[in-house]
Order: C-alpha cells, then structure tokens, then sequence
C-alpha cells in the first residue's frame, strides 16, 4: 500500500521505530494539540505524539507522522478514528502485520508454563480422570484455567497487604526498624487500603510497635478500648512526629525545588510527602491538594521547564489532576524521552559506522 510504503520511509528518515508509528490524514490548519487528543482516545496507542506533518496534494490534507508509546498491531488499531467534535473521521495507517491467533496462544501459553514451571506433560496430567472434552485446545484451556485458580490462592490468602514493620519510637533508631515518618506513612496507607475489620488494622499497628511506642497505644486504649485506627496513628504522630506546625509545614512545602539531576517524577512524589504532612497538621484543607501539588510543581520544578511545557501544566492550573493522574503522565513522558534519546543515539551510531564503513573502502 502507498500509505504505508510512505510511512516505512518517514520512520527511516526520522529514525522513528515504525513498529510504534502510525499516519493519518487531517484537514488543513488541524491543530498539533487536538490531534494528539484525538488520537489518545485509541487507548490501546498509549501517549501519542506529532513527529512531522506534510501537505498532500492529491488530497488536499495533511499527512501526520505520529509515534505512540504502545507497540502498534492490526489486531488492536482501527482503520480510522472519530475527531473529539465527531464531524469526521481520520483514516489511520500502521505498518505491523497482524499475528496469527494460533501462534500467540501458543506463546501465551508457554510462557505462563514456564512461569508456572510445569511442562505440556503436567498440564495434560490435570486432565487425568476428568470427563472428555471436545477437542485438545478446549483440554488446555481448562489446564490453564486450574494453573491459574492454584497461582492466585496464596496471594488471597496473604492478607492483602504486607505486615508494618518494626517501630519502638527509642532514639537513635535501632538497627532493624523503620523511621518513624517511613513507618506512618506505610500505617496510614494500610489503614485506606486494607479492607480489613477496623479491629484487624489496629491489631497490625499494634503488632508491630513495641517500647514506648507500645505503651503510648496501650495508655490511648485504656481510655477507649474501641479507639479506631485513625486514631491511634494521630496519637503516635502526636508523640513521635515532627512539632511543627501545619503552617510552618506549608511555609517549607512552599520552598521546595527540584534538586540537580533529579527526575520530574521524583520531585513529585517528594512533594506529595511533604504536602500530605500539611495536611495532616491542618495546614491546608484535603480538598486543595491539587491545586497546591500543580502550582508547586510549576514554581519548584526549575530543571523540567520542556516536559512541564509538553504536558501543558499550566493551561490545567484550574483543573488539576490527582496526584495518581500527574505521576501517570509523568512518567510516561519520561519514558517516551528515553526511549527518544536511545532510538537517536542508535541512529547517530549507524550514521557513524556508514560514515566510516564508506571512508574504508
């Protein structure tokens, strides 16, 4: 096809990897930005980004060369997608082939044996003693379906969620147990995501704190011996935590900046520590989080000018994203830059050993 033997040629030329490449075809005057939007409600694309656009004549369009974070098959892409105002549709060419549905089984299902570490053996062994079934593909998947039941009953049975960690409140430290603010934050993650009985999550606060820490707990249940989980953190916080105050906390989360070398994503996520203690000293109000996280994020991130741009942070000051949809974003920026720089240093390697290779002869 025209359109695709176009495409193979654009990704050469761009040193593009064609496997994650699409083209299409948009009105004049399109927008990067709505394109890439429209394109990304295809989610199986991933992020999707504008690598290069050119006037087609035959047409009167625009040919866009676009690369996507996900590898591109037939099997998963359509052949055109409906614009955001669903006034029309943009054809969508790809260059991989689809796989036949035989062959991917087959890997699928040697890799989950390997995984499992049975052999084709040990699966036709389950189906010992079992009544007839009507064909062998019919027998392996029932096989695969006890693999899996027997592979996911321990990770039921765990709980859910590891046990805390060791904390006495005793300094310096002892060797062995955690600091006190790695400790809560691990307590108060369990205590949300657990969904446990509250009287099973403050036995697992409780199980794992011994020394003054213990006795800080036991002192709080003596005078409510129904004391929720909740509280039982806040009391050790009371006892163990930073003396600041909320507003002293917020003052400091205002000040802080990305550190050389360090990754958008990592100063995130040294953000989120900071203002999740705010808000548990009452220094700001849970429900403006948000809107603290981005604006810090723009004020302190003085080394991610680029990616702040990209990800148009500042044009969404008045609909933030959570934390969870900006750590996303983020890093899937971040890879789609790595892998960008190792697909050009591949190319700029090539480029070198042709040079050198035409010299030599």
């Amino acid at each position: 096809m025209v359109m695709v033997t176009k495409l193979k040629n654009w990704c050469l030329g761009e040193g593009i990897n064609e496997s994650h490449a699409l083209l299409t075809k948009v009105p004049q005057n399109t927008e990067v930005a709505q394109i890439e939007e429209t394109l990304q409600t295809i989610k199986c694309l991933g992020r999707v980004r504008v690598r290069g656009r050119m006037f087609d004549e035959s047409t009167d369009q625009i040919l866009v060369l676009c690369e996507c974070r996900e590898k591109l098959t037939n099997a998963d892409i359509p052949n055109e997608v409906l614009t955001l105002d669903e006034s029309t549709v943009w054809p969508i060419f790809i260059v991989a082939e689809s796989s036949s549905a035989d062959e991917d089984f087959s890997v699928k299902l040697n890799t989950l044996l390997q995984a499992e570490g049975k052999t084709a053996e040990d699966v036709h062994a389950l189906l010992t003693g079992s009544e007839p079934v009507p064909s062998p593909t019919e027998s392996l998947i029932r096989a695969v379906s006890d693999l899996l039941d027997k592979a996911a009953k321990p990770a039921t049975e765990a709980g859910g969620f590891r046990r805390l960690r060791t904390f006495s409140g005793i300094l310096p430290t002892p060797a062995g147990e955690e600091q006190f603010d790695h400790w809560l934050e691990q307590a108060y993650m369990m205590v949300e995501v657990s969904e446990c009985s509250p009287k099973e999550k403050r036995r697992r606060i409780m199980e794992s704190l011994k020394g003054p820490a213990l006795e800080v707990i036991k002192a709080v249940r003596l005078s409510d011996p129904d004391v929720s989980p909740e509280e039982c953190l806040e009391a050790l916080d009371s006892a163990f935590g930073m003396a600041e105050s909320g507003d002293d906390l917020y003052f400091a989360f205002r000040l802080m900046q990305q550190q050389s070398g360090e990754k958008l994503s990592d100063f995130l996520r040294r953000l989120e520590r900071s203002l999740s203690k705010v808000v548990q000293k009452d220094g700001l109000p849970a429900s403006s989080m948000n809107k603290a996280r981005i604006e810090q994020l723009l004020k302190g991130a003085v080394g991610s000018d680029l990616m702040l741009i990209q990800l148009r942070l500042r044009e969404r000051k008045g609909n933030p994203p959570t934390f969870l949809e900006l750590l996303r974003e983020i890093r899937a920026e971040e890879e789609y830059e790595a892998s960008r720089v190792q697909l050009l240093n591949l190319s700029r390697q090539g480029s070198h050993f042709y040079n050198t290779w035409k010299h030599s002869r």
